[in-house]
């Protein structure tokens, strides 16, 4: 079981340790030249499942760093005022 904080509140995961920041998970949406990313351009970036990649959008979106839409039956993925100050305070 691992235990991470980022932001506001602790993540707690089973499985496989991360090897992936959240830090570079919201680098991705701000290097982007599109306005929102799917969970499956995520997880193809990042070498994740699909599942993996949902599991950590949806706690960054808890934590307020990114948002979401539903399109269709998959969510669109942007990130928020506050994603990209955290993600400005990381690199500083």
């Amino acid at each position: 079981m691992i235990i991470y904080a980022f932001g506001e509140r602790a993540h707690v995961m089973a499985g496989r340790k991360e090897t992936v920041s959240d830090a570079e998970i919201l680098a991705l949406f701000s290097e982007s030249s599109d306005p929102f990313l799917s969970t499956s351009e995520i997880a193809n970036d990042l070498d994740f499942s699909n599942e993996g990649a949902r599991k950590r959008l949806y706690n960054l979106s808890e934590d307020g760093l990114l948002d979401f839409k539903r399109v269709g039956r998959s969510p669109a993925w942007w990130l928020t005022s506050e994603g990209r100050a955290k993600l400005k305070e990381t690199n500083s």
